[in-house]
């Protein structure tokens, strides 16, 4: 490389002979060039770049036996471009799957963890790193504590008060020189090598785009988490709200801000002020049911004292095809209904079959125009989840039996929404639920700990390691907030079992306190109290920012 440069700067400072030939000179170097660099090369290149660069200074050579004394860049932009081109593509291939190689003897046996939700948090936070080196890899740096992300919305809380940095979670990422967290999304898995693949997520920072990579491990904990469920409607993604994802619970906030000040503009008609200001939720579920009670709590509190120009016009609409909080006791679910229709909420059943830029139609042809349209129905496997080749349990989730391992393939482990048992254990899959993840984290986090012990961390190496007690899930109950200081508490095991159910402003108190004391870290639980204290005494803030 080093004589190629040479030959390159030799080539600009000699002096330039223009001919009758000229023309032709550049043409043959040019055609010399392409052909000498990118039909020449082997098929594998050693790491000093030698016999690169001797192709490059017999190229140069050939060029001065043809008689071109040399020319500055200026002359021959075309041809500089090439040169450069193709010696940035040289460089930038070896390195296209730089990353951590392969643990060696005496080192500590590395765990790979893909993803930061409840499930993967949990497993990181127990994970003893005296025993392991830990490698997180994750499209965002923090944990969501998702029960609290309706709040949000509608500025009860902060943003920052339900993300948790995951370098808090784990100093060791941040502390250890062999632990990392990389900003990247897994793009590929080969279990026969022991590798993960993956491309970082960037914004036109790095010179090379994409930025691909490969991390060696010895155990793999795949909690990839979910997406929302579409279904295949058409029109759903393109202009419906989730609400998975901090920067969601944002979009959320800005659009239906940016709409209440919009209907107060001169010369707009009172249908389209009432388009603008209708809120549609799809979806009858706990989160669909929380996020239309805080709407209900802002609209009564907050909109009528801030807009009362448009305050007849906020309405709020909940479409569920069959009953909301289908898993809660019939007697919650009674009181849900009356409570959200005393607030003010509109409660419709019906099945979405179009969603347009302004209104979604119903299977039963029913037209309903919207301003805010917010998409919560449940979650399904990852288009990564569909495309890994590992067994599936019902429902396309990865594969798993009662240790969480992956069947057919060594060191791999999956939990959380992306996991779920495979039919041949006999055990249903488990909902999607933030307690079924982070209780499967925490068994993982004593079986690795343990196999640890037993030097079973490096790859191949557990097989002889007796794993103990499988995997046993116990549902502690359900909560769900309905707005104005009202929740539902349901703590029985299972839908069909008995236990207590509550009500009311008691259940809201208990909704709170649990929640409060689940939330990771004193400084978040420290953010929230004072969030709702400030909501509690002057309000909501409707800045649009």
């Amino acid at each position: 490389m080093a004589l190629a440069r040479i030959a390159r700067s030799n080539l600009r400072r000699s002096g330039v002979a223009f001919g009758s030939n000229a023309n032709a000179y550049e043409r043959d170097m040019f055609n010399e060039r392409t052909y000498t660099t990118k039909c020449s090369l082997p098929s594998h290149v050693d790491g000093n770049f030698s016999y690169i660069s001797r192709i490059k200074e017999q190229s140069y050579m050939n060029i001065s036996m043809r008689g071109i004394a040399g020319t500055p860049s200026y002359q021959f932009p075309n041809t500089q471009r090439v040169i450069d081109e193709s010696e940035s593509e040289l460089e930038e291939d070896p390195t296209r799957y730089a990353g951590l190689e392969a643990t060696k003897p005496g080192e500590k046996p590395r765990v790979v963890v893909l993803g930061t939700g409840w499930a993967a948090c949990r497993f990181l936070k127990g994970i003893d790193t005296k025993i392991y080196d830990v490698v997180c890899i994750s499209p965002r740096n923090h944990m969501v504590f998702t029960p609290l992300l309706a709040s949000t919305c509608v500025g009860t809380l902060e943003f920052r008060s339900v993300a948790e940095p995951v370098g808090r979670i784990q100093d060791a990422l941040a502390r250890d020189p062999n632990s990392y967290f990389f900003l990247a999304s897994c793009t590929g898995v080969d279990t026969n090598k022991h590798e993960v693949y993956c491309e970082a997520v960037t914004n036109g920072g790095l010179s090379k785009e994409p930025y691909q990579f490969k991390v060696a491990y010895d155990k793999l904990v795949i909690a990839a988490g979910a997406e929302p469920l579409t279904f295949g409607i058409k029109g759903v993604k393109e202009h419906a709200f989730f609400l998975r994802e901090v920067y969601h619970a944002q979009e959320i906030r800005k659009r239906l801000l940016l709409n209440l000040m919009l209907s107060e503009n001169p010369g707009i008609s009172e249908e389209e002020k009432k388009r603008l200001l209708h809120c549609v939720v799809i979806g009858g579920g706990p989160t669909g049911v929380e996020f239309s009670g805080e709407l209900s709590d802002f609209i009564t509190r907050d909109v009528r004292e801030c807009y009362t120009h448009v305050k007849d016009y906020i309405h709020v609409t909940l479409i569920e095809a069959n009953e909301i909080l289908s898993s809660f006791d019939v007697s919650l679910r009674q009181y849900a209904t009356k409570h959200l229709t005393k607030s003010g909420v509109r409660l419709m059943r019906g099945v979405v079959k179009e969603v347009h830029p302004k209104k979604i139609i119903l299977s039963d042809g029913t037209e309903v125009p919207y301003g805010l349209l917010v998409w919560s129905t449940g979650v399904g496997p990852s288009e990564f989840v569909k495309k890994l080749n590992l067994p599936n349990s019902p429902g396309g989730r990865i594969g798993v039996d009662g240790w969480m391992r992956v069947p057919s393939v060594e060191d791999v482990f999956a939990l959380g929404d992306c996991a779920g048992f495979l039919e041949q254990t006999g055990r249903p899959v488990l909902p999607a639920l933030a307690q079924v993840a982070e209780r499967q984290g925490k068994f993982l986090t004593e079986l690795f700990n343990k196999i640890g012990k037993q030097n079973g961390g490096k790859a191949m190496s557990a097989n002889d390691i007796q794993f103990g007690e499988p995997f046993v899930y116990k549902h502690l109950g359900s909560m769900a907030s309905v707005g104005a200081y009202k929740a539902l508490v349901d703590l029985r095991q299972s839908k069909d079992a008995k236990g207590l159910s509550l009500a009311g402003f008691v259940s809201w108190l208990i909704w709170r306190s649990a929640y409060l004391t689940r939330v990771l870290s004193w400084r978040n639980r420290f953010y929230v109290a004072v969030n709702w204290g400030t909501t509690l005494v002057f309000g909501r803030d409707n800045s649009r920012i």
